[in-house]
């Protein structure tokens, strides 16, 4: 497939390029993103809107699970709580219901937030260290 548009040319760009704290953060930028259209598909009586955008966070966040280093402590925590999650999401898209997809939300915004502050205090210690 040939990347023709300058948005695509230069998202891949920021994919192939992005640290994997960055790509952290996209990945939970998508599925917030995504949970948001879902639970807007529902509030609006659009269930295939809804299915999908939900669907598409569903599979963010199996990749999050799947990518866990399982050698720290805290992927553990990490792996019930991005099940939890994905539970939600199933739970919100099967019963047309956004009150689960909206805990899910909120959760991953504060993981996000969580990293986004983890980031920043890696690249100030880091610039420390050498400067």
């Amino acid at each position: 497939m040939m990347i023709t548009s300058p948005y695509d040319k230069y998202r891949s760009s920021a994919v192939s390029t992005a640290s994997p704290a960055k790509l952290l953060l996209m990945l939970y930028d998508g599925a917030i993103r995504f949970i948001n259209a879902g639970i807007e598909g529902i509030t609006n009586s659009d269930y295939q809107t809804a299915n999908t955008n939900l669907g598409k966070a569903q599979s963010i966040i199996s990749e999050l699970n799947a990518t866990l280093d399982r050698s720290m402590p805290i992927s553990s925590n990490l792996e019930a709580l991005y099940e939890y999650i994905s539970h939600l999401l199933m739970q919100s898209n099967v019963d047309k219901n956004e009150t689960p997809a909206k805990e899910a939300l909120g959760y991953l915004k504060e993981m996000r937030e969580t990293w986004a502050e983890a980031s920043k205090l890696a690249l100030a210690s880091g610039g420390m260290k050498n400067g």
